[in-house]
């Protein structure tokens, strides 16, 4: 929400309960200086303020941002457009990782200046490529999924080509899309991202397990990979059947409790699943973003649990 014209105590009950943004050609110069000035408003580009929250972790925050300087180019841009590429994806509700500050859009006419940090893309959007996510024009998803996967670098592009796919984007639209596109830039980068994209990839941190081990030259693993347990059906995030190797990728969510368990009641539910599945003969390796920082590290981790095959044959 963006906060309307108003009195001042208006637009500082707006601050005060958390309104998305606050332009300040609405809310008034002496309400954004106060704000900013009690530590209530946090600049997110020019002329929008943010009301200040606790944090609830970095990628939360700069996604919160993210959305929050879409909302405020909305509200400022008078000429028509559609949000597009990493914007549109996060729209969409597409997982992302190294966001940037920038916000994408597509318009119809040529550009005539330069805004902070908004990157204008010019030409004509068929109608069939247009959409409506949380209330904003957006590329419609597959749109947005070629747009990434020529623009970004191929792990982040990969992120959001899985969870599009996750989502429902229709991967023979997408490849239409690709096809009618030939010669130009980013078209065989693109390719080469949708050629792996994998909608069976539940998270950024499996999407990112996946494209390291690759890019190390390793198999490549199949995923939601199904093993019956002593307990019942177990699914791994990543795996190597013949080998009886899993990849299981640890993200704070899995053990913080927002899945309607205490963070000690979690642990004690993952170990005993891995305690299950492994009395089957598997090894299971755990990893974490830690670990993707290492790519190199955590490839030849994987490749010694190959090499050493099951822990036993049931």
């Amino acid at each position: 929400m963006v906060v309307e014209p108003g009195t001042a105590d208006a637009a500082a009950r707006d601050v005060a309960e958390g309104a998305a943004v606050v332009l300040a050609r609405r809310a008034g110069a002496a309400v954004v200086a106060r704000g900013r000035a009690r530590g209530q408003l946090e600049r997110v580009r020019w002329g929008a303020y943010l009301p200040t929250v606790p944090s609830q972790g970095r990628a939360r925050d700069t996604r919160r941002r993210a959305l929050a300087r879409i909302e405020a180019v909305h509200a400022q841009l008078s000429v028509p457009h559609w949000f597009s590429h990493e914007s549109a994806a996060l729209l969409w509700g597409c997982a992302t990782v190294g966001l940037s500050e920038q916000v994408h859009i597509t318009q119809p006419t040529r550009p005539t200046g330069a805004r902070q940090a908004l990157v204008r893309h010019h030409g004509e959007l068929p109608a069939a490529q247009r959409a409506q996510a949380r209330g904003f024009p957006v590329t419609a998803l597959e749109r947005t999924v070629v747009d990434c996967a020529a623009t970004l670098s191929a792990d982040r592009a990969l992120v959001v080509a899985d969870s599009a796919l996750r989502l429902g984007a229709d991967r023979l639209a997408v490849a239409d899309l690709v096809r009618g596109r030939a010669g130009g830039r980013g078209v065989v980068a693109a390719r080469a991202v949708l050629a792996r994209a994998d909608g069976r990839s539940e998270s950024p941190g499996e999407t990112l397990v996946r494209y390291h081990l690759h890019d190390q030259g390793l198999p490549e693993p199949d995923l939601q990979v199904e093993v019956r347990t002593r307990l019942g059906r177990a699914f791994l995030d990543l795996g190597w059947v013949a080998h009886r190797v899993g990849v299981e990728f640890d993200g704070f969510v899995k053990y913080s409790g927002e899945l309607g368990s205490t963070a000690p009641e979690a642990v004690f539910a993952e170990k005993r699943r891995q305690d299950a599945v492994e009395d089957e003969g598997w090894r299971v390796l755990r990893v974490t973003w830690d670990d993707l920082r290492a790519p190199r590290a955590l490839a030849a981790r994987v490749a010694r649990a190959l090499a050493r095959g099951p822990r036993f044959r049931p």
